[in-house]
């Protein structure tokens, strides 16, 4: 875990909003992001926005696990996201797993939860497998 947070944490958003990934395997990857004002939408709420990059970050994270990154690459293609619960501080987990591994795309069923285990968020991310650039 320790490289890829190295890896992740030269991404300038993953490093602004604090995203850590602290399970990466083919079954499942686990991220957790602190909910703070800088993360906040102008309620003082979580932003929805900020929940899809951390969905959208789990999804890309696991993805390389499936797809050779000295040929290819997986970059988003399709994300959707449902917002059930409001937080307004703390730390949340997102839990991403694979429903679909394909040669040409890979689907991920994403939960965010908060501390107590309550959904915070569910998300479906489709990422696209695409050839290296030369």
């Amino acid at each position: 875990m320790e490289e890829i947070n190295k890896v992740l944490a030269n991404t300038s958003v993953l490093e602004t909003l604090g995203i850590e990934i602290t399970e990466l395997t083919r079954e499942r990857v686990v991220a957790t992001m602190p909910v703070t004002p800088k993360t906040h939408q102008p309620l003082g709420i979580l932003h929805g926005g900020v929940s899809v990059v951390l969905a959208e970050t789990v999804a890309s994270t696991g993805s390389y696990l499936f797809i050779d990154p000295t040929r290819q690459r997986a970059v988003g293609l399709e994300i959707n996201a449902n917002h059930i619960r409001s937080k307004r501080d703390g730390v949340v987990t997102a839990i991403g797993v694979p429903v679909h591994v394909g040669r040409s795309t890979l689907v991920w069923d994403i939960r965010i939860y908060d501390e107590e285990e309550k959904l915070v968020c569910i998300s479906r991310c489709t990422m696209a497998v695409v050839d290296n650039e030369r």
